[in-house]
């Protein structure tokens, strides 16, 4: 289905309100006001919510709070996990203010029924899962193995690992880096202009220095691609077994094929096993592995929490402690206490 007629097809279901087409099609024409992940995992949560309401002889828009209630609690029956229960209560929300409609999550009923389903959750022994960090050592290591490779893939591969560990940027954020977006600072080491990011969205974007070795590694896989004269290449394009890049790439690779960087990097460092991890996710390294390990880096060098946020462009304090969560529960106040050595008993 298309995506306007499908949107007002599946959120209305019968409905003759005119007003509320009305409103749910502009909010369709505005949907670059939203990222494309975000527009993404809306059509999703409104097509399984919406078959979930049709099974059940429930409404969907407006939907009740008993009914998002009951939602909830099926999604958390199936073994949803309750960051993904959180994302299907927000974006049912967001559905509801974008189509001028109270959203049925502030109801005091569905604020208790999260509640509890956060509660039981972590009583059962859910844990919020967690990328697997890609720390400084294990660039250094990739760095010996590929650095005089003859393989134009593994010098992309090394140049995304340093970029992607030095800047903090999200996956996707470097995909769309392009050779116009280099300069060079006064002492020859490489200046990225990042346009922008999930967080920040400025004209002025923000700019990402690399260290010399990284600014290195970048310009070796720039000059043996043969894309220093072409400002619109993305930085990082498909390489052909012929040990050739296909064509100058002006569009991002794709997600699975930046995850398989991550998957070549794993098998190259010798860690190819992957770890047991909670509801299966996050055994080896991805896309978000650069950033736990840098912000984990940052974190046993004394780098302070503020300084950490700014690096990785987090708007939430929450969200770095639980990535630095391990590795400083040895700096709290009542370990240095108690391991004082004038402390008297």
């Amino acid at each position: 289905m298309s995506e306007l007629s499908g949107f007002n097809g599946v959120a209305l279901s019968g409905s003759s309100d005119d007003d509320l087409t009305a409103r749910l099609a502009a909010f369709v024409r505005h949907r670059e006001a939203f990222s494309p992940n975000t527009w993404r995992q809306l059509l999703s949560v409104m097509r399984i919510c919406w078959r979930w309401s049709q099974e059940n002889k429930r409404s969907f828009l407006p939907m009740s709070p008993a009914d998002l209630q009951d939602y909830l609690f099926h999604l958390q029956a199936t073994g949803r996990a309750t960051s993904t229960i959180a994302v299907h209560a927000a974006l049912i929300a967001m559905l509801h203010r974008n189509a001028g409609l109270v959203p049925p999550t502030v109801s005091p009923d569905v604020v208790r029924a999260r509640k509890k389903i956060n509660r039981t959750a972590v009583v059962s022994g859910e844990r919020t899962g967690q990328a697997v960090p890609f720390c400084r050592p294990d660039l250094n290591r990739l760095d010996a193995a590929w650095k005089n490779s003859p393989r134009l893939q593994h010098l992309r591969d090394l140049a995304f690992m340093h970029v992607a560990y030095g800047t903090l940027l999200r996956m996707s954020e470097i995909s769309r880096l392009r050779v116009r977006d280099i300069s060079r600072a006064a002492d020859g080491r490489i200046l990225l202009d990042v346009g922008w990011t999930k967080t920040i969205l400025q004209s002025g974007g923000i700019v990402k220095a690399l260290s010399a070795r990284s600014s290195e590694r970048l310009l070796a896989w720039i000059n043996a691609a043969g894309l220093a004269g072409e400002p619109d290449a993305v930085l990082f394009c498909p390489v052909h077994r012929s040990n050739k890049i296909t064509a100058v790439a002006t569009e991002p690779m794709s997600a699975p094929c930046l995850e398989d960087i991550w998957r070549r990097a794993r098998l190259q460092a010798g860690a190819g096993t992957p770890l047991k991890t909670n509801k299966g996710r996050y055994s080896s390294w991805s896309g978000h592995s650069a950033r736990v390990g840098a912000a984990q880096d940052m974190a046993r060098k004394g780098v302070s929490i503020a300084q950490i946020m700014q690096e990785g462009t987090w708007t939430q304090t929450q969200t770095v402690m639980r990535y630095i969560r391990r590795v400083d529960a040895h700096n709290g106040a009542m370990v240095g206490l108690m391991e004082d050595e004038d402390w008297q008993s």
